[in-house]
């Protein structure tokens, strides 16, 4: 390796996380330093109203170059984010994570051994059996969980047991080809990304991981439902009309 290759990114995409990116960025950044000489940390703001996109500044300036930030104004949706943060990563190794770590950065080497065996892309599962449900999402996120992932295993991904976890790790040549590709800015990207990556021969493998569920989440079950079910026909449609 030359002193100017990037071992690792993290892409981290941030909506009004003021408060929880000031207490995951120095996990993070702690996770990395141990494991990596050369990384870089990518926070994508998508349009926070709050001061998300100060407080990475904060962090950075205080003594972490390797953090930075990438804003815009509007609010385009997770999809979005995490596509603009891949797009942007220089690492050899590309990982997005949510903000809230739920899937702590512990899962870090599991997921990368994955890697190391010769796959393109590592997902962290909450749905195998040694998964490790530490905290439980209401029974409102479940119950909408489940039946989205019923779906998905119909139309889109048979055989993949959480498509949904944010925690995934991909090589650079993989991460740079799906997300170069993708369409999908809401919540159902990862399952476009996933699809793509079956229909081109991106191998894949779910890895069991630790999840604790984090607090101060506010969704519409019933609206981010139907919106991911709209994409999941979108995806197909896409596929259809061979616009990927």
């Amino acid at each position: 390796m030359t002193n100017f290759e990037m071992e690792m990114s993290v892409v981290v995409p941030a909506y009004n996380e003021e408060k929880r990116i000031s207490l995951s960025l120095p996990l993070i950044y702690s996770s990395l330093t141990r494991r990596f000489s050369r990384f870089e940390i990518i926070v994508v703001d998508d349009g926070s109203s709050d001061r998300t996109a100060e407080k990475v500044l904060e962090f950075s300036q205080h003594g972490h170059p390797e953090v930075r930030v990438i804003r815009y104004v509007t609010n385009r949706g997770k999809g979005y984010a995490v596509r603009t943060g891949m797009l942007a990563a220089q690492g050899d190794i590309i990982l997005f994570s949510d903000a809230d770590l739920s899937t702590p950065m512990e899962a870090l080497d599991k997921v990368k051994r994955v890697l190391d065996q010769g796959y393109d892309l590592a997902i962290g599962s909450r749905a195998l059996k040694d998964s490790k449900i530490e905290l439980r999402q209401p029974f409102y996120r479940v119950l909408m969980g489940k039946t989205f992932n019923k779906i998905v295993q119909v139309m889109a991904l048979p055989g993949v047991w959480d498509s949904q976890c944010g925690f995934k790790m991909f090589k650079r040549s993989a991460a740079k080809e799906l997300f170069g590709s993708s369409r999908i800015d809401g919540f159902s990207f990862d399952v476009e990304v996933l699809f793509l990556a079956r229909k081109r021969g991106i191998v894949f493998c779910e890895v069991p991981v630790s999840f604790i569920n984090s607090h101060g989440r506010m969704i519409n079950p019933i609206l981010h439902l139907f919106q991911m079910v709209k994409d999941i026909f979108l995806i197909r449609l896409n596929f259809f009309l061979e616009k990927y």
